[in-house]
């Protein structure tokens, strides 16, 4: 009987980088493929900061998390090898959520086919997760104008960076928050970002002042951190917060106290969190959006490429020290 490997979350993690303990490699017997169904094998799997949610046992959350003794959650690219499905054949090339394993049994629901001819990397770094968040928080959240200023932090990550461009293209004054000086010269002199500031070495409150005269409007949060205190302070009024991720907190017992509501109510701020989750059904309309810009080349991204399913373990900490450049991926 052929076999393949999956990983699968037996504990819930601590604060704190995650530890390998709280996983468990299996061996699982491919499954057979029944009417409406089809099999896919992976070939590249997302890493992603909302995986930390997914971990907690927190089932007030925007999704439910991930059961305990079951594949861990994530998305990713891969080709149908086998299918009693009518909507997908043998061969189509297919990306939506499939867990950590190298093969993934569905009924399509969540998998969407893809389109353009591109390799998988681009596939996980634009299309998938991080294109279509940046598409959706930007555009139907954001509601951007051109001549606005824009700051989004985690600029450099898979969502900041789209964010960005997409922006820019759009005519937008944009400003990147990152956490290296390198970071900051790739968001400037490759993406086309207007101002870099670096939160580890830089005077925030000053560096905002100059790079945003004429104040923020739209301020597209991914991080959290000090940073928000003194965005806050420069927003403009009727300005508008889009609150995607907190990375800064997600490995804490505790959220830092965020910033005071008193600018809220004098600046009549508009502040709204979302997720991707509530917007599956979303997926073509935002595709529909987001290729153009890709294809006519307004959008860069690079990818930080691990080798092999179990890499993915300690991988999940290069969020937290920053060393990933790029969309974090695994290769199977």
């Amino acid at each position: 009987m052929t076999t393949y490997k999956a990983i699968n979350l037996v504990k819930r993690p601590n604060p704190g980088p995650v530890s390998a303990d709280i996983f468990e490699v299996v061996e699982k017997e491919l499954p057979t493929v029944n009417n409406g169904q089809f099999l896919i094998k992976q070939t590249h799997m997302s890493l992603d900061p909302a995986m930390f949610g997914w971990m907690s046992p927190d089932t007030e959350s925007y999704i439910p998390p991930v059961e305990l003794n079951t594949v861990m959650r994530s998305s990713g690219v891969g080709e149908v090898v086998e299918s009693k499905h009518p909507d997908f054949s043998k061969g189509d090339r297919v990306m939506g959520m499939m867990g950590w394993q190298q093969y993934a049994l569905s009924d399509g629901q969540g998998i969407n086919k893809v389109q353009a001819d591109v390799p998988d990397e681009m596939v996980l770094s634009v299309f998938a997760l991080p294109g279509l968040t940046a598409t959706q928080g930007l555009f139907n959240v954001g509601e951007p104008k051109s001549g606005e200023t824009l700051v989004v932090t985690g600029a450099a990550g898979s969502v900041g960076s789209i964010v960005g461009q997409l922006a820019k293209a759009d005519g937008l004054r944009v400003i990147g928050v990152v956490g290296s000086d390198e970071k900051a010269e790739w968001i400037t002199n490759e993406l086309g970002f207007d101002g870099a500031i670096n939160y580890k070495t830089d005077d925030l409150s000053a560096k905002l002042k100059e790079l945003t005269p004429e104040g923020i409007d739209l301020y597209f949060e991914n991080t959290g951190g000090p940073i928000q205190h003194h965005v806050m302070q420069h927003m403009n009024a009727h300005g508008r917060i889009v609150v995607c991720g907190m990375i800064a907190d997600y490995d804490k017992a505790e959220p830092a106290p965020g910033p005071s509501w008193i600018p809220i109510i004098k600046k009549r701020l508009t502040i709204q969190g979302f997720t991707m989750p509530d917007h599956f059904h979303e997926v073509p309309s935002l595709l529909e959006k987001l290729t153009p810009y890709v294809m006519s080349g307004k959008i860069k991204y690079r990818s930080h490429t691990l080798e092999g399913l179990e890499s993915a373990i300690d991988g999940l900490n290069l969020f937290f020290s920053g060393d990933n450049k790029g969309k974090l991926l695994v290769k199977l």
